[in-house]
């Protein structure tokens, strides 16, 4: 019966506590200091009886109470959840969440659908998170979001994987580069060159490492960067190529800094996918906005820039 005296605050702050095992990191995420999400964490542990967590050197742990702990916070807060849909779906979608994250790449497109959705149904309150792919999984496996949008499932998960767009990956090179102006060019061709790549585990670069392998062709990289918009910033700056998704280029057609080279093989075909567990149960907004990106994202082409 102790129980009954732990608080929703309470659980919210230990939840994301242990998601990020770092008092500051938590109190940040929270808006709080870190000696008053002690305190929540403290009470916490005195309302339980047991320790919650442990450091180790400069690492903290959850204890066996503090596991058993977060797993009871995220079934409550994920019956909290269902509650919440089943409350809408009484009420049809005037009113109702969507939580929604996405790979940075998809920022470029995302926020636009969202917000026509968010436009048919005003009742509708949208929270946007935008990661990287390893964030991203992460978020998925700890299922803090209805639905992901990425360019690629990943394969050691059990998910559902819904192509709703397509994502063409281009190679791109300064608008001088001496390339620039040929056609049909051989990948071989680009043996010598130096290349600016996304992070090691982005869906784009295993794209771009899985053709040139397949090309017997020995990438370069002379720089890894971790946005979109500093690998193009390299790219004007002469720095090397590049191979990104088109998308990323849509707001600089008209500035000619860049040239979308013609190599034979490019643009990659690859797809954007909506995602989510394959034992989620959706909410109906979700599954309104599923439905939604689906149908809009299949009328929708890209040209890429040249």
């Amino acid at each position: 019966m102790f129980l009954r005296r732990v608080t929703l605050h309470q659980l919210k702050i230990f939840l994301s506590l242990a998601r990020h095992l770092n008092m500051t990191r938590a109190a940040e995420e929270l808006h709080m200091t870190p000696a008053a999400l002690s305190i929540q964490i403290k009470q916490l542990s005195g309302t339980v009886g047991a320790p919650l967590h442990e450091q180790i050197g400069k690492r903290l742990f959850l204890t066996e109470a503090g596991r058993l702990v977060y797993a009871g916070a995220l079934d409550v807060f994920d019956r909290l959840e269902r509650l919440s849909a089943d409350l809408a779906a009484d009420q049809g979608l005037e009113r109702g969440n969507l939580k929604l994250s996405i790979i940075t790449t998809a920022q470029y497109f995302a926020p636009h659908f969202l917000g026509a959705f968010c436009k048919r149904h005003p009742g509708i309150e949208a929270t946007l998170e935008i990661a990287n792919r390893d964030q991203l999984i992460e978020r998925l496996k700890q299922n803090l979001d209805d639905l992901y949008i990425m360019g690629q499932a990943p394969e050691q998960l059990s998910v559902i994987a819904q192509p709703f767009m397509e994502n063409p990956l281009v190679l791109i090179a300064p608008a001088d580069h001496p390339l620039a102006l040929e056609r049909d060019i051989a990948p071989e061709r680009l043996a010598d060159e130096s290349f600016i790549m996304r992070e090691p585990g982005s869906g784009t670069r295993l794209a771009a490492e899985r053709f040139f392998e397949k090309h017997g062709v020995q990438v370069k990289v002379r720089m890894t960067l971790g946005s979109n918009e500093a690998v193009k910033q390299a790219v004007v700056g002469g720095l090397g190529l590049a191979v990104l998704s088109g998308h990323t280029l849509t707001l600089d057609a008209a500035s000619g800094a860049f040239a979308v080279l013609d190599v034979h093989g490019f643009p990659l075909r690859r797809q954007w996918y909506v995602i989510y567990p394959s034992t989620k149960r959706l909410s109906p907004v979700a599954q309104a906005f599923l439905h939604y990106i689906t149908e809009e994202g299949a009328s929708r082409s890209l040209s890429p820039v040249h």
